[in-house]
């Protein structure tokens, strides 16, 4: 038997099991949720607290280690220590997911408590065993300094608020709930606030590939608290789901065969998360093993077995892009490349493992969950539960990053089953271990480019063929293959294409939806291709680029005119003294991505603005996974209204309140859903306008551009007008619907020019190289449209730009026969004492006719920095590498002997 062992947290003295996890005590006992649990390994640092002033990981350590000890946690740090943190952290643009955030905070406690003036080297010393997935580090480490000049000066702190429009600076909404750990995530919620909860997990398959001969329930059914253990006999709908193809098996049913390691097969819930894993073990799964597909060559193969039988083939998706004949053109010009080129797996890595609550709810289930689209995870449920879509409830808590990794359902409709079936409150985790496999990946992509220009370096012709492993379900591999393909011939002005696109089953981990969308493989071989020209023709890569450039006017490889907010040649502009004036070893990528979903499917933002209590509610579907989404909103409706920010209150996302916006994916939301949000909040004003008696004078005409759109322009008279809280009394009770529909042409639309997007982004990427090989700076231009929040802005470049680092020279996901063999701390996250410096340039160009102007930046950030990566090594080491990761780099991983 265990003994009690005493500590003090928070300076109160308390009691405890000396075998049971600290993090277990602290988190369940003591609820203090500002330490959580990322990945119950030691890896993620997000459990960090202060023990004997320390910083310390709490979910490796034992309470028997701590007996006699302090345990420090943000909930027990001074009022002032808390303002200050909160203060810097938001002022720096620290925060976006906000996961990592209250162990940074701890870390930076302790660093500031033993030395008051720290050094941002000496910073990111403190910081450098908790990962940061969002921010890049660079504002994490500005906060912790700020914080160290605030405590130990003792300044007052300003006070922020008051009319906070669209470019003016702005803390994110939510950052004392982050910084504080006040804010709620789904693991957050526990018994204390749903009683009766129990908790659920699911058994995955052992192999690949396996007939599900018999599951054998008895022995676990009849374990003291066992709740239900459950089988696809017992889905009340439709076994199987999908974002947009419905393959996935919610379980799989015996007879049936496994598609991936990851498979549930079995679903079980207890009272206790400690009964919930003895009744797991209980549960006995007899099968017929296969042999697995175990990559796309394989799958595609003559006589291959098919990963989904009822599709009659291992081909999920094929694209194939023609305009002219590549053919000719590339045979007849001056120059010409051909390269194989291969890009890996990568894991999303967001730090909040993917967790759900569900309980009955007036004949259906209303869930908790952390995700891209409540009214996906709605759908999906539904569809699972046989409900009509309006009898499941999906509200978002705070979700802890997602970068595409969260648009399919995971644990959300396992949570909702267990609720639907036994009328339990149910929770259901993902183990660290568990996200790694589950969750879809980015893309491995297998290519061979040809790409084609005359004497003088400009382009004529690209061909392309690609083949990507979608493993075992379709996710969002179509999509993701039609964007690579379409944005494969990159931002240059030239119109002959040949591209081929094949997305392939197999029995690995699916593949979907990650930052870049597909984009991110498809530049790396243009880039490269491009730099290899440039020799040939005697010309420098940053050159060749400038003479291809897209401009205003011009035509983009896939027939769509470029509007006049296309930056490219300027993003160049603002790269090219650090180009040419930063030493020999230089690297260039440019690279362009769409904001909207797009070729002419259904694109809608949406916003509901509720006047109450003289204030105004923002509800929107639309997800905040760290971008900011809810401060942009916040932004774009005290501009559009004239109203101060602490007049105005965003509401997570829920299906009951929200109107439906779509997925928080290709980078849509702050130009969909931010126009939606201006429109309304403009009806509001000319409401107040009217109840007050004033005049509304504007002047409007029809975009050039962008069809079903108006161009509206207050006289400087009107424009100068500011409302505030008083003066809404008269429009308590009012609604006001926001709806802007993003109208493309579909893909092979019969028009001479298509839009296929209503906006893109654009940027250049330089890395600068030390002597030694290790990276002095990457420079970040992007053509942003216009600017709603810098700080936010900066912070999702200089992350974006980290993560493409992390792909182009450390990060690797390695399957071992379709099993994932890393641990989060095998991954190759970037870690803050070897994250690269950003320089972040935002450049600002008129010509987008809605949201301000503003486009979505979330996921170019990461496209053009690999290419750009390996530019610079190729100037290095000489080496012209085309697989990803680089080797032979001074953060390369030295090879087992």
């Amino acid at each position: 038997m265990s003994e009690l062992c005493k500590l003090w947290v928070n300076g109160r003295e308390i009691e405890a099991d000396g075998e049971r996890k600290l993090i277990d005590v602290l988190r369940n006992d003591l609820r203090l949720k500002s330490v959580k649990d990322g990945c119950s390994e030691g890896a993620c640092g997000t459990c960090t607290v202060v023990i004997d002033g320390k910083a310390t990981k709490t979910c490796v350590q034992k309470v028997s280690r701590m007996a006699g000890k302090h345990v420090l946690t943000v909930e027990g740090l001074s009022n002032r220590e808390k303002d200050v943190f909160v203060y810097a952290f938001g002022e720096a643009g620290a925060v976006q997911c906000g996961f990592c955030i209250p162990g940074m905070v701890m870390c930076g406690k302790a660093l500031i408590d033993a030395n008051p003036a720290p050094s941002r080297l000496e910073i990111a010393a403190a910081i450098r065993n908790n990962i940061c997935r969002c921010t890049g580090y660079k504002k994490i480490i500005d906060a912790i300094a700020m914080a160290a000049d605030l405590l130990r000066t003792d300044q007052p702190l300003p006070v922020r608020g008051g009319y906070r429009g669209v470019g003016n600076p702005c803390q994110r909404i939510n950052v004392k709930a982050k910084v504080l750990g006040v804010g709620r995530y789904t693991d957050d919620l526990d018994a204390v606030d749903l009683p009766g909860m129990c908790y659920g997990s699911a058994i995955r398959s052992a192999y690949p590939r396996a007939v599900v001969k018999a599951i054998h329930t008895e022995k676990a059914k009849a374990l003291p608290g066992v709740v239900c253990v459950l089988t696809a006999d017992d889905i009340p709908g439709s076994v199987k789901v999908g974002h947009l193809k419905t393959d996935w098996d919610t379980l799989i049913p015996v007879g049936s065969t496994t598609h991936f390691l990851g498979d549930a097969i079995a679903l079980v819930a207890a009272e206790t998360p400690e009964i919930l894993e003895q009744a797991k073990k209980l549960v006995d799964i007899e099968y017929e093993e296969l042999p697995p597909l175990t990559c796309a060559a394989d799958a595609l193969k003559e006589g291959a077995p098919l990963v989904h039988p009822s599709a009659g083939t291992n081909v999920l998706a094929h694209e194939h892009l023609v305009r002219g004949d590549a053919d000719a053109v590339i045979a007849a010009s001056k120059y010409k490349v051909t390269h194989h080129f291969e890009t890996p797996w990568t894991e999303h890595a967001f730090l909040e493992p993917e967790c759900a609550v569900a309980m009955p709810f007036d004949d259906g289930v209303f869930v908790y969950s952390s995700d891209q689209g409540i009214y996906d995870t709605r759908r999906e449920t539904a569809l699972m539960l046989g409900l009509p879509e309006e009898k499941v409830i999906v509200e978002n808590c705070f979700v802890g990053g997602g970068f595409g990794g969260r648009e399919d359902v995971t644990v959300q409709h396992l949570a909702a089953l267990v609720a639907y079936v036994c009328k339990r409150i149910c929770k259901v985790k993902l183990t660290r271990q568990e996200s790694i496999l589950i969750h879809p990946k980015r893309h491995q992509f297998s290519m061979d480019m040809t790409t084609a220009c005359d004497e003088t370096g400009k382009l004529t012709a690209m061909k392309l063929v690609a083949v990507t492993d979608n493993g075992a379900y379709a996710s969002l591999g179509g999509p993701v293959l039609q964007r690579a393909c379409t944005h494969a011939a990159g931002p240059y002005n030239y119109q002959t294409i040949d591209i081929d696109g094949t997305a392939v089953y197999t029995n690995n981990p699916p593949a979907g939806a990650f930052r870049g969308f597909g984009v991110t493989q498809t530049i790396f071989a243009t880039e490269l291709n491009l730099n290899k020209l440039a020799e040939l023709v005697g010309i420098d890569p940053w050159e060749i680029r400038y003479r291809n450039a897209i401009r205003p006017g011009d035509i983009l490889p896939n027939g769509q005119i470029a509007d006049p907010s296309t930056g490219l040649a300027e993003t160049l502009d603002a790269v090219k003294e650090a180009y040419y004036h930063s030493g020999p070893y230089v690297g260039i990528a440019c690279a362009l991505k769409n904001s909207g979903v797009g070729v002419g499917l259904p694109d809608y933002g949406r916003c509901r603005l509720v006047v109450k209590d003289d204030r105004v509610h923002i509800y929107s579907s639309a997800s905040c996974i760290g971008q900011g989404v809810g401060t942009v909103l916040v932004q774009m409706v005290s501009q559009a209204a004239g109203l101060p920010i602490e007049d105005i209150k965003w509401h997570m996302p829920n299906t009951a309140t929200s109107p439906d916006a779509g997925t928080t994916s290709g980078s849509r939301q702050t130009t969909l859903t931010g126009e939606a949000a201006r429109r309304a909040a403009v009806q509001l004003r000319r409401d107040l306008f009217a109840a007050k008696g004033l005049p509304y004078e504007e002047t409007s005409h029809a975009s050039n551009y962008l069809e079903g759109v108006t161009v509206e322009k207050e006289s400087p008279a009107t424009a100068a007008v500011r409302f505030n809280r008083s003066d809404l009394d008269v429009l308590n009770g009012r609604e006001y619907i926001g709806e802007y529909l993003g109208k493309t042409d579909k893909m092979g639309a019969d028009v001479p020019h298509p839009v296929s997007h209503v906006a893109y982004g654009y940027a250049t990427h330089v890395c600068i190289l030390n002597d030694d090989g290790t990276i002095r700076k990457m420079v970040a231009a992007h053509d942003v449209g216009r600017v709603v929040n810098r700080k936010s802005l900066e912070g999702q470049i200089e992350g974006g730009t980290v993560m493409g680092c992390g792909y182009a020279l450390t990060e690797q996901y390695p399957l071992d026969h379709c099993k994932p063999t890393a641990k989060f701390g095998t991954l190759g996250l970037f870690r803050a004492d070897k994250a690269p410096d950003v320089e972040a340039i935002p450049i600002e160009k008129e010509g987008v006719d809605v949201a301000y102007g503003a486009i979505g930046v979330g996921e170019i950030t990461s496209i053009p920095t690999a290419p750009a990566v390996a530019g610079a090594y190729y100037k290095w080491n000489g080496q012209f590498q085309t697989t990803l990761p680089l080797e032979g780099t001074p953060y390369s991983r030295k090879k087992k002997k």
